[in-house]
């Protein structure tokens, strides 16, 4: 009976031996497992912790070059008539000193100026190239947008407009088209600057303030008269914005000396192809080739042209628009894309968007 007793104890103890040596190989599993998971989940949040890290600077870099100069170019708007959710239609932002000078007015304006934190009520400067409605459509947007309460600002005087004949029926229109509107803001919100001053303006110098001067001239845009492109002098420095336009010497005459040349661009066809259509060779024939624009650029030299209101029958590799200007110009050519900017200064810093 002992014997029997003791095997058995002998076997229960075994018994738990085993069951002890288990549970703790199993615990020891659990532990490497949740060590290796520990491992895995300090090596991700070190990478993102590293990744905000390099964003951080990213940002910091970008704030620095944005303060290190106070003459600034953003393409709001480098499309066409054409529908794109990537182009919107033509507006170019002029940041100089302490002024805020929009040229053109398309679709999406207020938009883009609010990706850029910069709210419609900040706008209060508007020049305006010519009266086709993808550089107009955006004026009641950013015009009426002011009204509504924004901590960035509102326009507290009337909105400034510079513009060829014909303007001021523009804008006179507008405003009576939305005056219900207009009306209801001025006694709900108390709205203000949702009226417009214009000066309807030929070649010359049209805008000088705070060392800031603005230079109209006029360009060639086919039966759409008149048309101008603008130039924008400060501190030594400038920009040259065509509008739209064929080759044009007056323009090449505005634009000499310029840091920065702004100029619209089609392709309807390859050189090499026929033409579609008598309306496809109309539209081609008031807006300026790759080829065209090497020209221009060829004589007048600019330390850095960028292309816009980016008109095309085809797509942009297609297109090939830089590699058909350096046939004839070799300087330094970009293809400009909304919210893309550039600091002029001794160096032209680009910023992409």
């Amino acid at each position: 009976m002992v014997k029997k007793s003791l095997l058995l104890s002998i076997g229960f103890l075994f018994f738990m031996f085993i069951l002890v040596g288990c549970s703790q190989e199993g615990e020891q599993a659990e532990s490497s497992e949740s060590s290796v998971e520990n491992e895995n989940t300090k090596v991700l949040s070190s990478d993102t912790e590293k990744t905000n890290e390099e964003k951080t600077n990213i940002t910091e870099d970008n704030e620095k070059k944005q303060s290190t100069s106070d003459f600034k170019v953003t393409l709001i708007g480098t499309g066409s008539p054409m529908l794109s959710m990537d182009r919107f239609s033509n507006s170019t932002l002029v940041e100089v000193g302490d002024k805020k000078l929009l040229f053109d007015v398309g679709r999406g304006a207020a938009l883009r100026l609010n990706q850029m934190d910069i709210a419609p009520g900040m706008i209060d400067k508007l020049f305006v190239t010519h009266l086709h409605h993808d550089h107009t459509m955006g004026f009641a947007d950013v015009l009426i947008t002011a009204a509504v309460p924004d901590p960035r600002g509102r326009r507290e005087d009337n909105f400034q407009i510079w513009g060829p004949k014909g303007t001021k029926s523009w804008v006179d229109h507008t405003l009576k088209a939305f005056e219900a509107d207009i009306e209801v803001r001025k006694v709900v919100e108390g709205a203000t600057g949702l009226n417009a001053d214009v000066l309807e303006i030929e070649e010359g110098v049209v805008f000088q303030e705070d060392g800031i001067e603005v230079i109209a001239f006029e360009v060639d845009h086919g039966p759409m008269k008149p048309a101008l492109g603008y130039r924008v002098n400060y501190n030594g420095y400038s920009v040259v914005i065509s509008g739209d336009t064929t080759y044009s010497e007056n323009l090449v005459k505005y634009a000499q000396g310029t840091d920065l040349l702004i100029h619209e661009v089609i392709s309807i066809k390859s050189p090499e192809e026929e033409y579609k259509s008598q309306a496809h060779k109309n539209i081609e024939a008031y807006h300026t080739t790759p080829e065209q624009a090497g020209e221009v650029f060829k004589q007048v030299k600019p330390r850095l042209a960028a292309y816009t209101h980016i008109a095309l029958m085809m797509s942009e590799k297609e297109a090939k628009l830089v590699e058909r200007t350096k046939k004839i110009y070799d300087g330094d050519v970009v293809v400009g894309e909304d919210l893309m900017s550039f600091e002029i200064g001794e160096e032209i810093e680009i910023i992409e968007p």
